[in-house]
C-alpha cells in the first residue's frame, strides 16, 4: 500500500514566484477602489442577494414607478414584506420613494441601479440559454 502523505499535489492555477508583472500589479493596486468602496458594494450586492429584494428589483424595472400594494401584488409578497425589503434597499439608495398625499411610489433610484440590474437579468437569461462569449 502506498504512503499518499508523501504524495505532492500541484494546483494547476498556482504560481511558481510571487510575481510575474510589478508594473502591472501596482498599476491595478493603484486602480482598485478603496476600501470603504469596497465594503458598501458587498453590502449591496449582500442586500440584493435575497430572492424577495430581486423580485421587487424586478418589477420596478419592468413597471416603472409603483406604489407598495401593487408592487407587493406584482412580488407575490405580503404587505409588511414588501415594505421592509423597500425600507432596506432605500437605505442602500436603491430604490427612491415619491410621496403623494399618504401614498409612497417607489422607483429603482437612478439609471446606475437599472443598468446594473439589466445587465444582470440578460446575464443571468444567457448563463440560462447557453449563450457567452467563450
Amino acid at each position: 500500500m502506498k504512503d499518499r502523505s508523501s504524495v505532492t499535489v500541484m494546483d494547476p492555477h498556482a504560481c511558481s514566484v510571487p510575481m510575474v508583472d510589478a508594473e502591472r500589479v501596482a498599476s491595478v493596486r493603484q486602480a482598485l477602489p478603496s476600501e470603504d468602496t469596497v465594503q458598501d458594494l458587498a453590502q449591496m450586492f449582500g442586500l440584493l442577494a435575497d430572492p424577495g429584494r430581486l423580485r421587487m428589483m424586478a418589477a420596478l424595472l419592468e413597471g416603472g414607478e409603483m406604489c407598495v400594494c401593487d408592487l407587493a401584488a406584482a412580488t407575490g409578497q405580503s404587505m409588511s414584506g414588501a415594505s421592509h425589503a423597500l425600507r432596506l434597499l432605500r437605505m442602500r439608495r436603491v430604490v427612491k420613494v415619491r410621496r403623494s398625499g399618504r401614498m409612497a411610489y417607489y422607483q429603482l433610484a437612478d439609471s446606475h441601479v437599472r443598468m446594473l440590474f439589466d445587465l444582470a437579468i440578460t446575464h443571468a437569461r444567457h448563463t440560462e440559454e447557453g449563450i457567452g462569449d467563450g
